[in-house]
């Protein structure tokens, strides 16, 4: 059969979906990837793969740039015809499903891989844009089989009846290899704190920034590093210029995108992530957490699925530089609290293992 994968980046296809295009090239089906281009994309075309651009604004809501990327999307699927196709991120779920009902595709796969920087707080500037995207997820995804990240993200849109029970999966995360992301010895001396993520504002980058000046303020021995690109395409992106402000300051380091994270987490002792964008389940924790590192996160939906509090990592209030302060320093100066919770996470990680996920995803497509 013919599939095609359609997100938002190459980058997310890449980071995550990548084990899951394999798998289903070794069954035999044919792979396309769509994507905007960016400069992941040719990490997909080394992988093997066939792929389709289409321009995108990833925040913008210009009409005229709307119309032309569904459009392009559906010029995609009238051209290739495909057998099925899956959905990532909430712009390709909309559009791609709209373009996919109207060709009678046969199989269509929507993954709500969390909620978004729209849903991710209540600012009144953008209850227009919510009601839009609520109204076009009711008209979009009737007839469409659904696959969340959180029992949260999926107890809304039932709630909404934007989808039914029947037709909505749980699939907790996009999965981590636990025979690539293995446990190590840690080093000695000076404890290094590491946030992983793209370098959004809704990421916490600034919530880490200011904990790590208060444990400098408070003479805390530790490293706070930051590993992620700056995303020139994203409005809410941290630009280069302050990170490379801060680097030049000395409150954190940052390393920019590395293409292997696993290096880098053998040589750090707690992974951190402060965001408050609505994840699905984050990625970044369950690499640490296979890794068997104690992890800091937020107490939001997504978060919660694989930081349990007090026992693989603690969670800190959204916004709260002096929680996430105060939780570092706990685990800075307690090297036996992070030694248990580090043996915690990997048994936790066992439950995002890249072969379930794989399979549970396909499962989907051919029932």
């Amino acid at each position: 059969m013919k599939i095609i994968l359609l997100a938002n980046t190459s980058w997310a296809l890449y980071q995550s979906r990548i084990p899951l295009a394999k798998k289903l090239r070794t069954d035999g089906h044919e792979v396309i990837m769509a994507s905007p281009h960016d400069q992941y994309t040719h990490y997909l075309t080394d992988a093997g793969f066939r792929w389709i651009g289409f321009s995108l604004s990833q925040r913008g809501y210009n009409i005229l740039q709307e119309i032309s990327t569904f459009l392009s999307v559906f010029q995609i699927y009238r051209q290739e015809k495909p057998d099925i196709v899956h959905h990532f991120t909430i712009k390709c779920v909309l559009y791609g499903s709209i373009a996919a009902r109207l060709l009678h595709v046969k199989r269509i796969i929507n993954s709500i891989t969390g909620m978004g920087y729209v849903f991710s707080d209540s600012q009144p500037s953008k209850y227009v844009l919510r009601s839009i995207i609520r109204l076009l997820y009711r008209l979009s995804l009737h007839g469409t089989t659904l696959i969340f990240q959180n029992p949260e993200d999926r107890a809304l849109f039932i709630e909404q009846k934007w989808t039914d029970p029947q037709s909505s999966h749980l699939i907790r995360s996009s999965g981590v290899d636990l025979n690539y992301f293995i446990p190590s010895i840690k080093p000695e001396g000076t404890v290094n704190i590491l946030l992983p993520a793209r370098m959004l504002k809704d990421k916490g980058i600034h919530v880490f920034v200011e904990a790590a000046r208060l444990l400098k303020q408070n003479a805390v021995p530790c490293r706070m590093i930051l590993a992620g690109d700056s995303d020139r395409q994203n409005p809410d992106t941290v630009s280069t210029a302050q990170l490379a402000a801060w680097h030049q300051e000395g409150i954190v380091e940052w390393l920019g995108w590395l293409n292997d994270m696993r290096d880098l987490y053998s040589r750090v002792h707690i992974v951190c992530l402060p965001t408050y964008y609505r994840e699905g389940v984050p990625r970044s924790l369950i690499e640490g957490a296979a890794c068997g590192l104690p992890l800091i996160a937020t107490d939001i939906p997504g978060c919660r699925e694989v930081v349990k509090h007090q026992q693989n990592g603690l969670l800190v209030p959204a916004r709260d530089s002096y929680a996430l302060y105060s939780a570092l320093r706990e685990l800075i100066y307690h090297p036996e609290i992070r030694k248990s919770m580090g043996e915690n996470s990997r048994k936790i990680s066992e439950e995002f293992s890249i072969e379930h996920v794989a399979s549970e995803t396909i499962r989907l497509y051919f029932q």
